[in-house]
Protein backbone atom coordinates (compact mmCIF):
# COMPACT_ATOMS: atom_id res chain seq x y z
CA UNK A 1 0.00 0.00 0.00
CA UNK A 2 1.44 3.85 -1.23
CA UNK A 3 0.15 4.77 2.27
CA UNK A 4 0.22 3.60 5.82
CA UNK A 5 -2.45 3.18 7.70
CA UNK A 6 -1.61 6.45 10.39
CA UNK A 7 -0.76 8.59 6.88
CA UNK A 8 -4.18 8.07 5.76
CA UNK A 9 -6.02 8.55 9.08
CA UNK A 10 -3.61 11.66 9.91
CA UNK A 11 -4.40 13.00 6.31
CA UNK A 12 -8.29 11.94 7.13
CA UNK A 13 -8.30 14.54 10.15
CA UNK A 14 -6.44 16.94 7.88
CA UNK A 15 -9.05 16.55 5.40
CA UNK A 16 -12.24 16.94 7.64
CA UNK A 17 -10.59 20.43 8.86
CA UNK A 18 -10.05 22.03 5.09
CA UNK A 19 -13.37 20.66 4.66
CA UNK A 20 -15.37 21.56 8.01
CA UNK A 21 -13.13 23.65 9.80
CA UNK A 22 -14.35 24.11 13.53
CA UNK A 23 -18.07 23.90 13.87
CA UNK A 24 -19.50 26.34 15.94
CA UNK A 25 -21.98 24.84 17.59
CA UNK A 26 -19.39 21.59 18.90
CA UNK A 27 -17.84 21.98 22.52
CA UNK A 28 -14.22 22.19 20.77
CA UNK A 29 -11.69 20.78 23.18
CA UNK A 30 -9.59 23.94 23.42
CA UNK A 31 -12.91 25.78 24.12
CA UNK A 32 -13.12 23.06 27.34
CA UNK A 33 -9.02 23.56 27.71
CA UNK A 34 -9.78 26.99 28.26
CA UNK A 35 -12.51 26.66 30.58
CA UNK A 36 -10.36 24.62 33.09
CA UNK A 37 -7.54 27.44 32.11
CA UNK A 38 -10.04 30.03 34.10
CA UNK A 39 -11.45 27.59 36.79
CA UNK A 40 -7.81 26.07 37.81
CA UNK A 41 -6.53 30.19 37.69
CA UNK A 42 -8.67 30.73 40.19
CA UNK A 43 -7.92 27.94 42.37
CA UNK A 44 -4.21 28.18 42.35
CA UNK A 45 -4.76 31.97 43.06
CA UNK A 46 -6.08 30.91 46.02
CA UNK A 47 -4.03 28.40 47.10
CA UNK A 48 -0.35 30.58 46.46
CA UNK A 49 -1.10 34.02 46.26
CA UNK A 50 -1.86 36.27 49.63
CA UNK A 51 -4.54 38.94 49.31
CA UNK A 52 -2.07 41.37 49.22
CA UNK A 53 -0.72 39.84 45.96
CA UNK A 54 -3.63 38.13 44.33
CA UNK A 55 -3.94 38.98 40.85
CA UNK A 56 -0.87 41.87 41.07
CA UNK A 57 2.54 40.41 39.31
CA UNK A 58 4.80 43.43 39.08
CA UNK A 59 8.39 42.79 39.97
CA UNK A 60 10.52 44.57 43.04
CA UNK A 61 14.03 45.30 41.28
CA UNK A 62 13.39 43.01 38.42
CA UNK A 63 12.58 39.82 40.68
CA UNK A 64 9.45 38.68 40.08
CA UNK A 65 6.77 37.60 43.05
CA UNK A 66 7.44 33.96 44.08
CA UNK A 67 3.26 33.57 44.96
CA UNK A 68 1.80 34.56 41.64
CA UNK A 69 4.76 32.40 39.75
CA UNK A 70 3.80 29.26 41.94
CA UNK A 71 0.78 29.41 40.68
CA UNK A 72 0.85 29.78 37.15
CA UNK A 73 3.56 26.73 37.69
CA UNK A 74 1.00 24.77 39.31
CA UNK A 75 -2.00 26.05 36.94
CA UNK A 76 -0.01 24.68 33.69
CA UNK A 77 0.38 21.31 35.54
CA UNK A 78 -2.76 20.71 36.57
CA UNK A 79 -4.31 21.64 33.24
CA UNK A 80 -2.00 19.81 31.40
CA UNK A 81 -2.62 16.75 33.65
CA UNK A 82 -6.28 17.65 33.20
CA UNK A 83 -6.03 17.20 29.65
CA UNK A 84 -3.87 14.44 29.03
CA UNK A 85 -5.95 12.70 31.77
CA UNK A 86 -9.39 13.72 29.95
CA UNK A 87 -8.14 12.33 26.29
CA UNK A 88 -6.44 9.36 27.75
CA UNK A 89 -9.52 7.97 29.27
CA UNK A 90 -12.14 8.87 26.08
CA UNK A 91 -9.62 6.96 24.52
CA UNK A 92 -9.31 4.00 26.68
CA UNK A 93 -13.38 3.56 27.15
CA UNK A 94 -13.69 4.10 23.38
CA UNK A 95 -10.61 1.18 23.47
CA UNK A 96 -13.04 -1.06 25.54
CA UNK A 97 -15.60 -0.90 22.89
CA UNK A 98 -13.88 -1.45 19.95
CA UNK A 99 -10.00 -0.52 19.03
CA UNK A 100 -11.73 0.86 15.54
CA UNK A 101 -14.08 3.23 17.99
CA UNK A 102 -10.62 4.28 19.60
CA UNK A 103 -8.85 5.56 16.29
CA UNK A 104 -11.93 6.97 15.14
CA UNK A 105 -12.02 9.39 18.14
CA UNK A 106 -8.25 9.95 17.69
CA UNK A 107 -8.76 11.00 13.93
CA UNK A 108 -11.76 13.61 15.42
CA UNK A 109 -9.42 14.81 17.98
CA UNK A 110 -6.50 15.35 15.91
CA UNK A 111 -8.74 16.84 13.40
CA UNK A 112 -9.72 19.43 15.72
CA UNK A 113 -6.25 19.97 17.36
CA UNK A 114 -5.65 21.70 13.17
CA UNK A 115 -6.84 25.70 12.47
CA UNK A 116 -5.83 25.79 8.71
CA UNK A 117 -9.76 25.99 7.87
CA UNK A 118 -10.67 28.57 10.26
CA UNK A 119 -7.26 30.71 9.05
CA UNK A 120 -8.98 31.07 5.33
CA UNK A 121 -11.81 31.67 6.41
CA UNK A 122 -11.01 34.47 8.54
CA UNK A 123 -8.51 35.67 6.41
CA UNK A 124 -10.62 35.73 3.05
CA UNK A 125 -13.74 37.21 5.39
CA UNK A 126 -11.08 40.60 5.51
CA UNK A 127 -9.94 40.17 1.74
CA UNK A 128 -13.99 39.95 0.87
CA UNK A 129 -14.73 42.92 3.32
CA UNK A 130 -11.81 45.37 1.69
CA UNK A 131 -13.50 44.83 -1.58
CA UNK A 132 -16.31 47.18 -0.78
CA UNK A 133 -16.27 50.28 -2.35
CA UNK A 134 -15.00 53.46 -0.64
CA UNK A 135 -14.76 53.75 3.25
CA UNK A 136 -17.34 51.66 3.85
CA UNK A 137 -14.50 48.77 2.82
CA UNK A 138 -11.94 50.42 4.98
CA UNK A 139 -14.42 49.77 7.82
CA UNK A 140 -15.62 46.81 7.19
CA UNK A 141 -11.98 45.39 7.18
CA UNK A 142 -11.59 46.91 10.24
CA UNK A 143 -14.15 44.98 11.85
CA UNK A 144 -13.26 41.61 10.02
CA UNK A 145 -9.45 41.57 11.13
CA UNK A 146 -10.56 42.54 14.44
CA UNK A 147 -11.74 39.35 15.10
CA UNK A 148 -8.66 37.41 14.55
CA UNK A 149 -6.25 40.06 15.89
CA UNK A 150 -5.28 41.72 19.25
CA UNK A 151 -3.91 44.76 18.02
CA UNK A 152 -6.45 48.33 18.04
CA UNK A 153 -8.10 48.02 14.32
CA UNK A 154 -10.00 50.99 14.66
CA UNK A 155 -7.39 53.45 13.17
CA UNK A 156 -5.78 50.98 10.56
CA UNK A 157 -5.48 52.14 7.24
CA UNK A 158 -5.91 49.81 4.05
CA UNK A 159 -2.66 48.75 4.12
CA UNK A 160 -2.39 47.62 8.01
CA UNK A 161 -5.63 45.88 7.95
CA UNK A 162 -3.82 43.66 5.07
CA UNK A 163 -0.67 43.56 7.13
CA UNK A 164 -2.19 42.70 10.03
CA UNK A 165 -3.96 39.69 7.95
CA UNK A 166 -0.98 38.69 6.32
CA UNK A 167 0.97 38.61 9.82
CA UNK A 168 -1.66 36.42 11.58
CA UNK A 169 -1.79 34.02 8.90
CA UNK A 170 1.75 33.11 8.93
CA UNK A 171 2.24 33.62 12.61
CA UNK A 172 -0.74 31.05 13.05
CA UNK A 173 0.25 28.57 10.91
CA UNK A 174 2.99 27.48 12.95
CA UNK A 175 0.17 26.90 16.09
CA UNK A 176 -2.48 26.33 14.39
CA UNK A 177 -1.51 23.70 11.91
CA UNK A 178 2.52 22.63 12.01
CA UNK A 179 3.06 22.05 15.45
CA UNK A 180 -0.14 20.06 16.00
CA UNK A 181 0.70 17.97 12.94
CA UNK A 182 4.24 17.63 14.14
CA UNK A 183 3.57 16.57 17.79
CA UNK A 184 0.67 13.91 16.33
CA UNK A 185 3.96 12.54 13.72
CA UNK A 186 5.71 12.20 16.87
CA UNK A 187 3.61 10.47 18.97
CA UNK A 188 3.24 8.45 15.78
CA UNK A 189 6.50 7.58 15.78
CA UNK A 190 6.62 6.73 19.71
CA UNK A 191 4.10 4.51 19.21
CA UNK A 192 5.58 0.88 18.36
CA UNK A 193 7.71 1.38 21.42
CA UNK A 194 5.39 1.96 23.77
CA UNK A 195 3.10 0.08 22.26
CA UNK A 196 0.32 1.64 21.53
CA UNK A 197 -1.80 2.72 18.79
CA UNK A 198 0.11 5.46 16.59
CA UNK A 199 -2.96 7.56 16.06
CA UNK A 200 -4.31 7.40 19.65
CA UNK A 201 -0.88 8.71 20.76
CA UNK A 202 -0.57 10.91 18.16
CA UNK A 203 -3.81 12.38 19.50
CA UNK A 204 -2.23 12.47 23.08
CA UNK A 205 0.38 14.57 22.12
CA UNK A 206 -1.57 16.72 19.52
CA UNK A 207 -3.92 17.23 22.73
CA UNK A 208 -1.39 18.22 25.27
CA UNK A 209 0.28 20.78 22.35
CA UNK A 210 -3.39 22.56 22.07
CA UNK A 211 -3.20 22.52 26.29
CA UNK A 212 -0.34 24.81 26.13
CA UNK A 213 -0.46 27.01 23.31
CA UNK A 214 -4.33 27.82 25.05
CA UNK A 215 -2.41 28.67 28.39
CA UNK A 216 -0.38 30.81 26.25
CA UNK A 217 -2.77 32.42 24.67
CA UNK A 218 -4.74 32.85 27.97
CA UNK A 219 -1.92 33.35 30.09
CA UNK A 220 1.10 34.75 28.33
CA UNK A 221 0.72 38.81 28.81
CA UNK A 222 3.51 41.02 29.90
CA UNK A 223 1.30 42.86 32.06
CA UNK A 224 0.52 43.69 35.60
CA UNK A 225 -1.97 40.58 36.29
CA UNK A 226 -0.04 37.68 34.31
CA UNK A 227 3.86 38.58 33.87
CA UNK A 228 4.38 36.06 36.98
CA UNK A 229 1.86 34.23 36.68
CA UNK A 230 1.86 33.72 33.06
CA UNK A 231 5.91 32.94 32.90
CA UNK A 232 5.50 29.14 33.09
CA UNK A 233 3.17 28.91 29.82
CA UNK A 234 4.97 31.42 27.73
CA UNK A 235 8.37 29.55 28.35
CA UNK A 236 6.64 26.24 27.82
CA UNK A 237 5.08 27.40 24.97
CA UNK A 238 8.45 29.18 23.21
CA UNK A 239 9.49 25.33 23.98
CA UNK A 240 6.89 23.69 22.24
CA UNK A 241 7.18 25.83 19.32
CA UNK A 242 10.84 26.03 18.87
CA UNK A 243 11.36 23.31 16.00
CA UNK A 244 7.76 23.90 14.76
CA UNK A 245 8.71 27.29 14.22
CA UNK A 246 11.79 26.79 12.41
CA UNK A 247 10.93 23.98 10.04
CA UNK A 248 7.77 25.96 9.09
CA UNK A 249 9.30 29.18 8.00
CA UNK A 250 12.08 26.83 6.16
CA UNK A 251 9.01 25.25 4.09
CA UNK A 252 7.14 28.44 3.47
CA UNK A 253 10.79 29.32 1.57
CA UNK A 254 10.62 26.22 -0.50
CA UNK A 255 6.47 26.68 -0.66
CA UNK A 256 7.26 30.53 -2.52
CA UNK A 257 9.51 28.96 -4.81
CA UNK A 258 6.46 26.73 -6.19
CA UNK A 259 4.60 28.79 -6.24
CA UNK A 260 6.30 31.33 -8.42
CA UNK A 261 7.16 33.94 -6.32
CA UNK A 262 10.49 35.62 -4.81
CA UNK A 263 11.51 32.26 -3.30
CA UNK A 264 15.12 33.88 -3.46
CA UNK A 265 14.17 36.64 -1.42
CA UNK A 266 12.13 34.56 1.07
CA UNK A 267 15.21 32.83 1.67
CA UNK A 268 17.47 35.61 2.62
CA UNK A 269 14.61 37.76 4.35
CA UNK A 270 14.03 33.77 6.54
CA UNK A 271 17.78 34.32 7.59
CA UNK A 272 18.20 38.24 7.98
CA UNK A 273 15.01 38.74 10.32
CA UNK A 274 13.36 35.51 11.57
CA UNK A 275 15.11 36.35 15.04
CA UNK A 276 14.23 40.42 14.80
CA UNK A 277 10.66 39.51 16.57
CA UNK A 278 10.17 39.89 19.76
CA UNK A 279 8.54 36.24 19.76
CA UNK A 280 11.35 34.00 19.80
CA UNK A 281 9.47 31.39 17.06
CA UNK A 282 6.95 34.21 15.60
CA UNK A 283 9.36 35.63 13.13
CA UNK A 284 10.72 32.64 11.27
CA UNK A 285 7.05 32.28 9.23
CA UNK A 286 6.48 36.15 8.96
CA UNK A 287 10.26 36.73 7.48
CA UNK A 288 10.04 33.95 4.82
CA UNK A 289 6.28 35.53 3.44
CA UNK A 290 7.68 39.22 3.83
CA UNK A 291 10.18 38.11 1.63
CA UNK A 292 8.19 35.91 -0.33
CA UNK A 293 5.43 38.69 -1.32
CA UNK A 294 8.32 41.53 -1.28
CA UNK A 295 6.95 43.29 1.57
CA UNK A 296 7.64 45.11 4.55
CA UNK A 297 5.70 43.07 8.10
CA UNK A 298 6.20 44.55 11.36
CA UNK A 299 6.30 48.00 12.93
CA UNK A 300 4.16 50.02 14.73
CA UNK A 301 0.53 48.74 16.28
CA UNK A 302 -1.43 49.86 18.99
CA UNK A 303 -2.45 47.62 21.79
CA UNK A 304 -4.90 48.46 24.12
CA UNK A 305 -4.37 52.27 23.24
CA UNK A 306 -0.61 51.70 23.77
CA UNK A 307 1.93 52.53 20.54
CA UNK A 308 4.26 49.51 20.19
CA UNK A 309 6.82 49.71 17.60
CA UNK A 310 7.85 45.87 16.29
CA UNK A 311 10.81 45.34 14.37
CA UNK A 312 10.24 45.51 10.87
CA UNK A 313 10.80 41.99 8.79
CA UNK A 314 11.54 41.84 5.21
CA UNK A 315 11.83 45.16 2.47
CA UNK A 316 9.17 47.22 0.87
CA UNK A 317 9.72 46.78 -2.51
CA UNK A 318 6.21 47.27 -3.40
CA UNK A 319 3.03 48.24 -0.81
CA UNK A 320 0.54 45.28 0.27
CA UNK A 321 -2.29 44.37 -1.84
CA UNK A 322 -5.98 42.98 -1.12
CA UNK A 323 -4.35 39.90 -3.30
CA UNK A 324 -1.64 39.52 -0.22
CA UNK A 325 -4.11 37.90 1.55
CA UNK A 326 -5.02 35.52 -0.58
CA UNK A 327 -1.58 34.72 -1.72
CA UNK A 328 -0.46 34.28 1.88
CA UNK A 329 -3.13 31.80 2.11
CA UNK A 330 -1.87 29.86 -0.22
CA UNK A 331 1.28 29.86 0.61
CA UNK A 332 0.42 28.33 4.30
CA UNK A 333 -1.37 25.82 2.55
CA UNK A 334 1.64 24.67 0.63
CA UNK A 335 4.25 24.83 3.04
CA UNK A 336 1.96 23.24 5.49
CA UNK A 337 1.53 20.35 3.01
CA UNK A 338 5.00 20.27 2.48
CA UNK A 339 5.72 20.11 6.40
CA UNK A 340 3.66 17.25 6.52
CA UNK A 341 5.53 15.26 3.69
CA UNK A 342 8.69 15.56 5.83
CA UNK A 343 7.35 14.23 8.55
CA UNK A 344 6.31 11.52 7.04
CA UNK A 345 8.90 10.58 5.17
CA UNK A 346 11.13 11.03 8.19
CA UNK A 347 8.75 8.94 9.91
CA UNK A 348 9.30 6.29 7.90
CA UNK A 349 13.08 6.67 7.60
CA UNK A 350 13.10 5.99 11.45
CA UNK A 351 10.20 3.16 11.46
CA UNK A 352 11.60 0.97 8.45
Amino acid sequence: MFFQIFELQLLCALALDLLLGDPRWFPHPVRIIGWFCVRLETLFRRLFVSKRLAGVTTAKDGLMPWEPWMAGAATVLAVLGVTLGLVAMLLWAAALFSPLLADGLAVFLLYTSIAARDLIRHSREVYAALQQEGESGLLAGQQAVAMIVGRDTAALDRSGVIRASVETVAENMVDGVAAPLFYAVIGGICAPFLQMSPVVLAALCAMGYKAVNTMDSMFGYKNERYLAFGWTAARLDDVANFIPARLSGLHLVVASFLLGLDGKSALRIFFRDRLCHASPNSGHSEAAVAGALGVQLGGESIYFGQTVVKPTMGERTRELADSDILITNRLMLVGSALFLMTLLLLRRILLG
